[in-house]
């Protein structure tokens, strides 16, 4: 018992002395007389020169240290400077192992951070350069401790923390980089928070203003919530937060923009769990709403919730931001807009189910999952229909500032394919990262106008693996008729291959190209089948490493703008000796069937094999495409097989009757097409002289006919009856011919 009592007395003289030695330093130590030494201390260590300006005092009850007017230079430069410091810490609470701060400010702080034209940072040249590292002599590694009872239980005693106040005002960070010219600041920063203890909650306040110059942008928060931590600081709350910021400057078209977000958000170190409440975004106008839990923080996090973004209108979003307005042919387009999905999937996997988008008048709906490890990515996506060409830029008018420029340049422009030779070309596409795409896409539409094409009932589906991309299928209906197209391309070379396979039924051919172009030559249904691969991955490469066969056939069809009837009679006529009195020719010539194959070989897209069968007339065809002058290259044969016009002038007679009537079509394939085909009169010459010669033996037959019936019938009938004179004339005509 005695023995416990002097250990009792041992204890409380020690804490008296320790106590009376704190109050004979804090009263007779001056700190201030030290600052020489503080100074000149620093100075021989580092690259800084300290500059103690202001008073340096502490006090006992509570323990406390502050210092004021603290400076920092480096090479002359300002780096810190600091107006006031002031800690106090309760002395009771240090002997009971439970530290509690009574008072921590720091008001006036003032950091220049500058990145000079070597991308070498101020705060990286502190420290003396060359200063040889400490050596220490190597040592056997220490073995490891045994773990006392209490850290083996998990029943240690958490430490203790409390803090009545931290005030943190007038604080400001500047940063510069000398080479790109960039600066950023961060200043007016204060924080608030009082009562802070360890399990349970306290109010923390926070305000800065940041700006930047390049944008130049000024942004001011503030920003408040309640906090939490417990005592194994492993578990933490942020609960009714709320924050706003006003965005101004350079960035938002000098506008001012309101933002901020609203919730609750919370982690569970220990459990590697987190998770997002209540959560809302809004940005001038826009509401982002979000609730999501987090479990695990690994590369195998695995998140459930929902996300949805409230519909707006991007046109006002736009405006609202200062940015310029996104011109569309349709102004009544990107004026709703909205989205929303359910989150989930397990570990490592991020999917978006229930996922809907609207943009104006469409909707889609549909899936979206994304691997974390390997950004393997699975989408679905139905949609109802879309107009794009709505959303495409203005058409240029005639006469408008682009055009007038173009005028006044002087001299022809370069057309495209020069255009692009005279700069360097460059890749299609990064085959790097082609490599690397794991992708699964299925993607449906009901209806899709595209430079005013009507398509409908699409669907396609892409993959790809390791550098092969395929397309299979894309297809649809399109024109009273369908298509199905399919295409490949390998990437795991450097010279990437490309193959395209298509088909395609029935299509109404004018009425596509009269919705594609305003063309109205060609009318028929369209059967089609392609197959062409090539090379490369630059276009010219493409282009002349293309080779590939295009088979098709127009049933029940129609030349338009081009009367091909007319230039046969305007032949059959000169044949004739005659003119045409017809005025009136009309502007179609109507076919039954005409197909061909086209070669493609390069540039060069050839035909040999055209043939259609038309009212009296078969038309063949011989020529070839050259895509790189953009040149066509075709005559075509029209033979006369039958009556084909009622103009006495374009009668077939048996002199006529089998001849061709050459057509020529030749030109730049981007010209008017009803311009490129006419009569070839220097052909059609050739053929004259073969009519001619034909017309001139077969009336030297007849001559020769009528001479037996006058000449030698005569004899004939002096010497025999009628009847035998009949059938030896036929004989000899017979011989003749």
């Amino acid at each position: 018992m005695k023995a416990l009592r002097y250990l009792l007395i041992a204890v409380i003289a020690i804490i008296v002395l320790m106590a009376l030695a704190i109050v004979v330093a804090t009263t007779i130590i001056d700190p201030n007389a030290y600052k020489p030494q503080i100074e000149k201390a620093v100075e021989s260590r580092t690259n800084l020169d300290l500059s103690l300006n202001g008073d340096i005092s502490w006090s006992f009850i509570p323990i406390g240290l502050e210092v004021n007017d603290v400076e920092a230079q480096l090479e002359g430069q300002r780096l810190v400077r600091l107006d006031r410091l002031q800690a106090e810490v309760d002395f009771w609470s240090l002997i009971t192992m439970a530290p509690a701060v009574d008072v921590f400010t720091l008001d006036g702080l003032d950091a220049r951070l500058v990145k000079n034209a070597q991308g070498q940072g101020n705060w990286e040249r502190i420290m003396p350069e060359g200063e040889p590292a400490q050596e220490t002599a190597p040592t056997e590694p220490a073995p490891a401790e045994e773990p006392t009872q209490e850290a083996a239980t998990g029943d240690s005693e958490p430490l203790k923390f409390n803090v009545e106040e931290v005030a943190i005002t007038n604080a400001q960070v500047h940063y510069s980089d000398e080479a790109s010219g960039q600066s950023v600041t961060l200043e007016d920063f204060s924080l608030t928070a009082q009562d802070i203890a360890l399990g349970q909650t306290f109010p923390l306040d926070l305000g800065f203003r940041f700006t930047t110059n390049a944008p130049e942008l000024a942004v001011n928060a503030q920003l408040s919530a309640q906090l939490t931590a417990n005592e194994a600081l492993n578990q933490f709350q942020m609960q009714d937060l709320d924050s706003t910021f006003e965005l101004s400057g350079e960035a938002v078209g000098g506008k001012t923009v309101n933002a901020g977000f609203t919730g609750n958000a919370a982690a569970n170190l220990e459990n590697e769990t987190a998770s997002l409440s209540d959560f809302v975004a809004t940005l001038a106008g826009l509401e982002l709403t979000a609730n999501v839990d987090v479990a695990g923080f690994g590369d195998q996090p695995k998140l459930d919730g929902d996300l949805a973004l409230a519909e707006f209108s991007i046109r006002d979003l736009l405006s609202t931001l200062g940015q310029p307005a996104i011109e569309t042919r349709d102004p009544d387009v990107l004026k709703k807009a909205s989205f929303s999905t359910d989150i989930g999937g397990e570990g490592g996997q991020v999917n978006l189910s229930n996922l809907k988008l609207v943009l104006d008048d469409t909707t889609f709906n549909g899936n979206f999952g994304l691997g974390l490890a390997n950004t393997a990515i699975d989408l679905t996506l139905q949609g109802d229909a879309i107009n794009v060409d709505r959303y495409l830029p203005p058409e240029a008018e005639e006469g408008d500032a682009g055009s007038a420029d173009a005028g006044e340049s002087g001299g022809e422009q370069p057309s495209g394919s020069t255009a692009a030779a005279s700069g360097e070309e460059s890749d299609l596409l990064p085959l790097d990262t082609l490599r690397g795409l794991d992708l699964d896409i299925d993607l449906g539409l009901g209806q899709l106008i595209a430079s005013n094409l009507t398509i409908t009932e699409i669907q396609s589906k892409v993959s790809a693996r390791n550098g092969l991309i395929k397309l299979d299928p894309f297809a649809g209906k399109l024109y009273d008729g369908d298509f199905n197209v399919t295409a490949t391309l390998d990437a795991r070379k450097d010279n990437p291959t490309w193959k395209i396979s298509e088909r395609a039924n029935n299509i109404q051919t004018l009425d596509l190209l009269t919705d594609l172009a305003d063309m109205t030559m060609l009318s028929g249904g369209a059967n089609l089948t392609a197959d062409i691969t090539t090379q490369g991955n630059r276009m010219s490469a493409l282009r002349n490493n293309a080779k590939g066969e295009i088979k098709f056939n127009l049933a029940e069809g129609s030349f338009n703008d081009m009367n091909l009837t007319r230039m046969a009679c305007q032949g059959i006529a000169l044949a004739n000796q005659e003119s045409l009195s017809t005025g009136d020719w009309g502007t179609t010539t109507p076919f039954n069937d005409m197909h061909g194959v086209l070669k493609i070989d390069g540039n060069t897209i050839t035909n040999t094999d055209l043939t259609a069968a038309l009212a009296g007339m078969q038309l063949n065809g011989d020529g070839n495409v050259d895509l790189a002058a953009s040149n066509l290259d075709y005559e075509l044969g029209l033979r006369i097989v039958g009556e084909i016009h009622r103009d006495e002038a374009c009668r077939v007679t048996e002199y006529v009757e089998g001849v061709v009537i050459p057509v020529e079509c030749r030109g730049d394939i981007s010209g008017e097409p009803a311009k490129l085909c006419s009569f070839d009169g220097s052909r059609f010459r050739d053929n004259l002289k073969d009519m001619a010669a034909s017309a001139a033996k077969k009336k030297a037959t007849k001559e020769v006919n009528k001479a037996i019936d006058e000449k030698l019938g005569e004899k004939l009938d002096e010497k025999l009856d009628k009847e035998s004179s009949d059938k030896i004339k036929d004989a000899l005509k017979g011989l003749f011919n």
